[in-house]
């Protein structure tokens, strides 16, 4: 296994999102020995199942199961299990499912797997919340299930960074920020997600771990975008 390049890519999850398997495994070896954490996403698991986790778990540190499970709390407590007896180290449930849902996704958790509650997804906005009768500001929302999933145990949650400095002061270490939305590594194209920031200013409001697919998969130079994005992120270190 090749070493980190930097220290702080530790702090780096690479999504890997496609519909091809040769792309996935070729993924899994480039960034694996590279970056702290893989994630395994609903597009790669719909399609190989927990095939693609034992891929990623062959190359990679740590694994990211995101699935944002959100269903009744026993169907949810079921999943989870089912995931810990995968080895995944972190996994995603929705915080929508509410109290009794976290709760019980918790228990089945054990000390396996550390669960990370989504909150509001990055491509809402403020519009879309509207859109949806969701009253109040995304900011304010976020809070409130952020304070929702600590009660309940859970490990840390999913947020943009946008949230992240207030979440921070709310919620101190060892409570998981972890951090999609990443942008500013050159990325081009069409992108779906509206709530972003660069990685030093996520770095710097806090957060724990930054949730990075499009910029390093897609870049023309893999190998160029990750030194680029260690020389950024030990600036901040």
């Amino acid at each position: 296994m090749y070493p980190l390049p930097s220290r702080s890519l530790d702090q780096v999850a690479v999504a890997l999102d496609t519909p091809d398997r040769e792309t996935f495994d070729r993924w899994c070896a480039l960034f694996g020995p590279r970056v702290g954490v893989l994630k395994v996403g609903l597009q790669a698991f719909v399609r190989w199942g927990p095939d693609a986790v034992a891929e990623a778990r062959r190359w990679g540190p740590r694994v990211f199961l995101d699935l944002k499970l959100h269903d009744i709390p026993n169907t949810v407590a079921g999943a989870v299990a089912a995931a810990g007896d995968l080895g995944v180290d972190y996994l995603t449930v929705h915080a929508a499912g509410g109290p009794s849902m976290l709760a019980a996704a918790r228990e089945a958790a054990a000390e396996r797997t550390k669960l990370l509650v989504v909150t509001l997804l990055t491509h809402l906005d403020q519009e879309s919340l509207a859109s949806l009768d969701l009253a109040g500001s995304s900011t304010d929302r976020v809070s409130r299930w952020t304070a929702m999933a600590r009660a309940e145990g859970c490990s840390g949650v999913v947020c943009s960074p946008l949230e992240l400095a207030r979440l921070r002061e709310q919620n101190p270490s060892p409570f998981l920020l972890v951090t999609p939305g990443i942008r500013g590594l050159g990325t081009t194209g069409e992108d779906d997600q509206r709530r972003t920031a660069d990685p030093e200013t996520a770095l710097r409001a806090g957060a724990d771990l930054l949730v990075i697919g499009r910029p390093l998969t897609r870049a023309p130079d893999p190998e160029a975008a990750l030194r680029t994005l260690a020389e950024t992120l030990d600036s901040v270190s």
